[in-house]
């Protein structure tokens, strides 16, 4: 009999988080289900686990794919789905046990069930390399529109003054929603925000279900960890926007201005390069004390800034040495600066 809902679990070297995942699926409350795990290369104890929760379970199957990404395990995972629902789960992450059931509750209130989204909030929990849980941040992302969720899925959660509110983890879709999009291979991190973005352009009705549906951890292992690789994923997604959705540019600027100004901190060429390219002025350097207008002039600054040390302009550079360069430089500035200072004396 083909279940209505299918859980797609991704993992990569995800042994000793995969048991919990799993079995937060196989536990619903809602039971008309299969759980597809999709092993995207592991080179740890990954396939003695999957043999264990399948002993379980007959809704549980296992594939394993070389290394390609989460949204190439996804996409990989939609092709073997039978569900008519479909949720994605990370190999590291859990759901509430009520999750499926709360959410398909709400199928009574839609007029339009195929172009449909749920959404809830969720948990993000904090692990330390014991595997023993540290911390809980409660992530209430409530009802939002469509112009709400585009604008807030563009700002990098480090910039932003509110949840991340489209985790995959919290989302429940109709599979005709898949028929029209799925994820873009490229992206090896931030592929839910080009995902869910270009959904929501395309019309997907998202409804918000009131529940911590989802557990979402935070440990030594994520990705999210290395400022260097997201930092490159977050300038592809922006490339990605500009060419798919150039009008959005304007509410990616938080996100590329901030990336602007680390390029220039940091004289990264290749990065300044490739984010003049989207750049939406105004641009405001140095605590706003400088406006900038056209992508000529920041050129030109960031030319400048090539051959000036660094520690003139960035007080994080600033060792001992250099602190007391700059307080004698800033005492003659400021002594030439007393009105009753000269150097000819008048009688």
């Amino acid at each position: 009999m083909t279940p209505l809902v299918t859980i797609i679990v991704t993992c990569f070297n995800q042994a000793s988080y995969l048991e919990r995942s799993v079995k937060s699926v196989l536990s619903q409350t809602f039971t008309d289900l299969e759980c597809i795990m999709v092993d995207d290369g592991s080179t740890d104890n990954t396939q003695e686990v999957v043999k264990q929760l399948m002993n379980l379970d007959s809704r549980v199957s296992y594939f394993y794919k070389e290394n390609g990404g989460v949204s190439s395990s996804r996409n990989f995972g939609i092709k073997q789905a039978q569900g008519k629902w479909i949720q994605f789960l990370d190999g590291d992450d859990w759901i509430h046990e009520n999750k499926i059931k709360f959410q398909l509750d709400h199928l009574s209130d839609l007029h339009d069930e195929n172009n449909t989204v749920f959404y809830t909030d969720y948990e993000r929990v904090f692990i330390d390399r014991e595997q023993q849980i540290i911390n809980r941040q409660e992530n209430i992302v409530g009802s939002l529109s469509t112009d709400q969720l585009i604008e807030r899925l563009l700002i990098p959660d480090f910039l932003a003054d509110s949840p991340f509110p489209l985790l995959q983890q919290c989302l429940l879709m109709s599979r005709d929603i898949l028929n029209k999009k799925l994820f873009d291979e490229n992206l090896k991190a931030l592929q839910d925000r080009d995902f869910t973005v270009d959904i929501l352009l395309l019309g997907a009705n998202f409804v918000y279900t009131s529940l911590i549906g989802a557990y979402y951890t935070k440990h030594q292992s994520n990705r999210t960890n290395n400022w260097p690789y997201m930092k490159a994923y977050y300038i592809l997604l922006y490339e990605t926007v500009s060419s798919k959705h150039h009008d959005l540019i304007p509410l990616c600027q938080v996100g590329i201005d901030f990336l602007i100004k680390e390029a220039i901190r940091e004289k990264e060429p290749e990065n300044f390069a490739r984010l003049i390219k989207i750049f939406s002025p105004p641009l405001y350097l140095l605590n706003k004390k400088i406006k900038i207008n056209h992508s000529s002039i920041l050129k030109l600054i960031y030319q400048t800034r090539l051959i000036i040390p660094s520690f003139v302009l960035y007080e994080k550079y600033r060792g001992p040495r250099s602190q007391k360069i700059i307080s004698i430089f800033s005492y003659f500035i400021n002594f030439f600066k007393r009105p009753n200072n000269s150097y000819i004396s008048s009688d």
